[in-house]
Formats: structure tokens, sequence, C-alpha cells
């Protein structure tokens, strides 16, 4: 199991990237999302992308919850989440992706498109 402070600096890593890409072109907003029953989603990327961030090798469905609180709503086009797993996966309609992917996918505009 990995530490709190690793959880932490492993969610300031992807953000740092999700805000570099932002600011390098020029693009829309990042901010967090909390359910008034407390379920939280780390960012919110161009009103369009929930991104949830677990420093884990093995998302499971404890996980998912406020991504599936906040797809309640239909809101956004699509629910990530971003972890150490080793392979892309989709769980119950969360695509779950290892970090690197994440990132290249960010990069080269995957995750904007539809």
């Amino acid at each position: 199991m990995k530490s709190k402070q690793f959880g932490d600096a492993f969610e300031q890593l992807v953000f740092q990237e999700i805000a570099a890409y932002r600011d390098y072109y020029s693009k829309g907003s990042i901010h967090y999302w909390r359910s008034d029953s407390g379920h939280e989603v780390d960012f919110i990327i161009d009103e369009e992308i929930a991104v949830e961030v677990k420093a884990k090798s093995s998302v499971n469905s404890q996980d998912m919850k406020g991504l599936k609180a906040l797809r309640e709503e239909r809101l956004l086009k699509k629910h990530i989440i971003v972890s150490l797993e080793a392979r892309p996966r989709i769980d119950d309609g969360i695509l779950i992706l290892p970090w690197a992917d994440f990132v290249s996918d960010l990069w080269s505009g995957q995750l904007a498109a539809d």
C-alpha cells in the first residue's frame, strides 16, 4: 500500500500535466467537483472530462464512487481514472488508464476526441 504522501504527490503530478497542457495550448479550465452528499472527483477538464487519480495498481468499484455519482448527472462526456495499473481497461463505463497512457493521450489530443 502506498503512503498518503505518495498519493498526494501522484495526484499533483497528474495535475501538473493537465495544467501544463492547458497553459501550452491556452485551453479551458481545471477544477474539482464535490456533491452535496460528499462524493468528489479530482479534476474536471474543460467541462467535458472528469478525472479521478488513484495511486493504486488495482482500481476497484469503491474507487469509482465519485465518478459514478458525477456520471449520474450526465454533464460530462468522459469519466477517467488515472492509476498505476499496467494496462488500460473499461469498468462500468469508466476508462481506467495507466498514468503514462493518460499523459500520452492528453498531449496527443486523444482525450478531447469523441
